[in-house]
């Protein structure tokens, strides 16, 4: 008898965890040494950049976060809806043209935007390797006494909370250590898998943070989650008023925060 095996893969190319990195404390905590190099002073809305707006940032953040991030090979839809043979031709074709008039127009501006990125990059002092939410989830939960069958859902729950603040200026000031580990504890609670105050206190002692500005974060997550779901049904229902909420097309969110229980 020939057995099948159905498994759930992830689509991304990632690399292999290197034990080396994750097993060992050091690296934990010259992250959380390191940190704050990168954390803004102040507000930058209110010190350096005073015509710009949050809400600017906000598209902005969010744009860039549905460019970089795939969305999903839509499931099966109407007849009227399926794209043909020769619409995907002229579409490669007008994209192709596009993309020739794109390189001649960069080729004029090449060297000006050089100029402008060593600019950036001098600003930056050649230091691109900032530390960011994602270099301390996997070791927050490979310290936490969670099933091992729920790992991989309670890492795409931390990473859809991560995206959401990112698009939120009010976790810009906040460590990147204290948004992961309120994105894990956020993704934990809503997959009903804590255990009380307990697995703040643990959260809270891995990543030495203060337990009361760790349950305000994760609170301030979640309400960034409802608050962002909320919006979405909203744009959605008065694109398409005949449909029900479970009719809608995928949430247009960075990533599908649809399936995450609160």
């Amino acid at each position: 008898n020939m057995e099948l095996l159905c498994c759930e893969v992830d689509p991304m190319k990632r690399a292999l965890p290197d034990p080396n990195l994750l097993y060992d404390d050091r690296v934990l905590h010259n992250l959380l040494t390191i940190e704050e190099r990168y954390l803004p002073q102040c507000s930058y809305f209110k010190c350096v950049q005073k015509d710009i707006q949050p809400f600017m940032r906000r598209m902005v953040a969010t744009w860039m976060l549905e460019v970089c991030i795939p969305a999903p090979f839509p499931g099966p839809s109407e007849r009227s809806d399926i794209i043909t043979i020769r619409e995907i031709s002229k579409a490669v074709f007008f994209f192709f043209s596009g993309l020739f008039m794109a390189f001649f127009l960069f080729s004029l501006l090449c060297l000006p935007l050089q100029e402008w990125e060593l600019v950036v990059l001098g600003k930056l002092k050649w230091n691109l390797a900032a530390v960011t939410p994602h270099d301390f989830i996997e070791h927050i939960l490979r310290k936490l006494p969670l099933p091992k069958d729920k790992l991989l859902l309670i890492r795409k729950h931390a990473q859809t909370f991560i995206a959401l603040c990112a698009t939120d200026f009010n976790f810009a000031m906040y460590p990147p250590s204290m948004i992961a580990t309120g994105s894990v504890g956020a993704a934990i609670c809503g997959l009903q898998l804590d255990d009380g105050d307990s697995l703040t206190d643990l959260l809270a002692k891995i990543t030495n943070t203060d337990v009361d500005c760790l349950k305000a974060c994760q609170e301030q997550i979640e309400a960034v989650l409802v608050n962002s779901l909320r919006q979405v049904q909203q744009q959605q229902q008065q694109s398409n008023p005949s449909k029900t909420v479970d009719e809608l097309d995928q949430a247009s969110t960075p990533t599908d925060v649809r399936d995450i229980n609160l």
